[in-house]
């Protein structure tokens, strides 16, 4: 096992990833920027390294100052978290070349997955049903010809992107071309890569993902699945397990199914597979591969029992998986709610500002996983998130229940968040019954606008 691990990220998940090596006797050190010197990661961690002014590019996105930090503390390994280099193919390189183990899959893996158009021909090729769309990226020349094949409505997507971003929808010819070059832009400023590609455009359905983990022999187990369909421009925003929507039969073809992709993949660390379910025609269409451990891995935890980032560690070492499929058993339900610092009466529009007063709730049966603390400056500079509170009860009425308690214990003063909407949200018809889709959201966004 490692002695000692870098943590190449900040906020919650930095906490997070120091609890669990803390737990392993594995010591940790963290990076971090100028605007989060008094970030909680940085006092809980054995050591904490500058590196850097607040913007992203002098920080946390400049892989020589992070990789020459590990290096200088005399680190084995580095843990990427989610998002900044958790799925970068250059960065989990590198950590290789300098002699340090990156916690996460293979660069191979990172790679194959990591580019949308080569991950769907495999899943293609594999069996693996996917959403009808092009297996290539498209071109100006062929868009129209393209677009009529699949039919409208279609979705513009990123070959690069990933986690939400890089997604545009197009319900006629008429916008085709406009929306296009706007996709090619977007993708070209966020991913670095300006490849689109084309799927038919599904309304109305669920994004239901699998939390699959695998070792480097070639174990491969899941930790059954969970419900991401309550979304905001294509950002999750509540997350449950299980979901409501499947019997066992259907659980079990589902999850084969993300067994599958893993297997087709040569998958090596903890991962998830995304899915678009069709509730008319009960069908799974295959979307992506996330390379990561995710923000909502939280609710899989909870309902198995198992800690996640320990296991990732594990693995990254070289140790096989620690439990098989037999021994994994899904008790009782398990809600995310995600809190950040923005605005939903001003379109929500990001919040920074200085913590004045923060209070978390608490409970049997509450989990709360921050990176905050009174007193912290909430930057512009990163993303919005500050919180995860998780409840688990014996059923979703419990733990529905206990969110709601929590979420009105929480106090978050001096800055604008979310959890007013999130409160809002809870008591949705649709979301009380189950019944919700990708569109709730957006739908209940809508009918506040106008007065429904």
């Amino acid at each position: 096992m490692f002695k000692k691990i870098l943590i190449a990220n900040r906020g919650e998940i930095a906490v997070r990833i120091v609890r669990a090596a803390r737990e392993m006797d594995i010591k940790t050190v963290v990076v971090y920027s100028e605007a989060d010197r008094n970030m909680p990661a940085v006092r809980m961690a054995d050591r904490a390294i500058f590196i850097g002014e607040s913007p992203l590019n002098e920080s946390y996105l400049n892989y020589q100052r992070i990789l020459s930090a590990a290096l200088a503390s005399g680190c084995e390994a580095v843990h990427p978290g989610y998002g900044l280099f958790a799925e970068n193919v250059e960065f989990a390189e590198a950590c290789i070349a300098l002699g340090l183990k990156f916690i996460g899959p293979s660069p191979d893996v990172i790679r194959k997955m990591g580019d949308k158009t080569v991950a769907r021909e495999l899943m293609k090729k594999g069996g693996v049903q996917v959403v009808p769309g092009t297996d290539k990226a498209v071109e100006g020349k062929d868009l129209r010809r393209l677009s009529k094949d699949i039919g409208f409505p279609i979705i513009m997507k990123a070959a690069a992107g990933g986690g939400g971003k890089g997604m545009r929808i197009v319900h006629n010819e008429k916008d085709l071309i406009q929306t296009y070059s706007l996709a090619e832009e977007e993708a070209r400023k966020g991913f670095g890569d300006s490849r689109i590609f084309l799927e038919k455009y599904i309304s109305n359905v669920k994004h239901i993902e699998v939390q699959i983990v695998s070792d480097k022999y070639g174990n491969h187990v899941h930790l059954f699945e969970r419900d991401c369909s309550l979304q905001r421009r294509h950002q999750k925003v509540v997350e449950e397990s299980p979901s409501l929507i499947f019997n066992e039969n259907k659980r079990f073809e589902l999850t084969k199914q993300a067994l599958r992709v893993a297997k087709l993949a040569f998958y090596d660390s903890v991962g998830t597979i995304e899915f678009l379910y069709d509730p008319e025609k009960k069908e799974f269409y295959f979307i992506e591969m996330n390379t990561r451990i995710q923000v909502e891995h939280p609710v899989s935890e909870v309902i198995t029992g198992i800690d996640l980032v320990k296991e990732q560690i594990s693995i990254a070492a070289g140790n096989s998986l620690s439990f098989t499929q037999e021994e994994i058993k899904k008790a009782g339900h398990a809600i995310e709610c995600r809190v950040n610092a923005e605005d939903p009466e001003k379109s929500f529009c990001p919040s920074p500002g200085r913590i004045n007063k923060y209070w978390e709730p608490g409970g049997p049966g509450v989990r709360v996983d921050s990176g905050i603390c009174s007193g912290l400056y909430v930057s512009p500079f990163y993303d919005s998130l500050l919180l995860k509170i998780i409840t688990n009860g014996k059923n979703r009425e419990e733990a529905l229940k206990k969110m709601k308690g929590a979420l009105s214990e929480c106090i978050i003063d001096g800055i604008s968040t979310n959890i007013c909407f999130l409160s809002k949200l809870l008591d949705n018809k649709e979301v009380l019954s189950g019944n919700y889709n990708t569109q709730t959201i957006a739908n209940m966004i809508n009918g506040e606008r106008n007065g429904a």
